[in-house]
């Protein structure tokens, strides 16, 4: 799988159903050997307004770890995030 490939999908969470964001050009996490570590959303205001709206300045990250990946479809990925406020930055 090539990182163009996942540009641009929606993440849904399988646990609550919640639509997450899109995955960017850049929201990944390596590691030194090449692995994709974790995706990485960012939101001005809160992700779908689940965790409360920030000011505008204010960013939240979303670390989403890839064993928590259960399907990349064509359109979408599918994760499995029981716990999404430990996950907040």
């Amino acid at each position: 799988m090539l990182l163009s490939d996942l540009a641009g999908k929606e993440i849904i969470n399988l646990y609550d159903g919640a639509k997450l964001g899109l995955v960017g050009d850049a929201d990944l996490d390596i590691s030194l050997n090449g692995s994709v570590e974790a995706i990485i959303l960012t939101s001005r205001g809160g992700f779908s307004g689940f965790w409360g709206a920030r000011g505008d300045r204010e960013r939240e990250i979303l670390v989403i770890p890839w064993q928590t990946i259960k399907k990349v479809g064509s359109e979408v990925i599918i994760i499995d995030l029981h716990n999404k406020s430990d996950k907040i930055r």
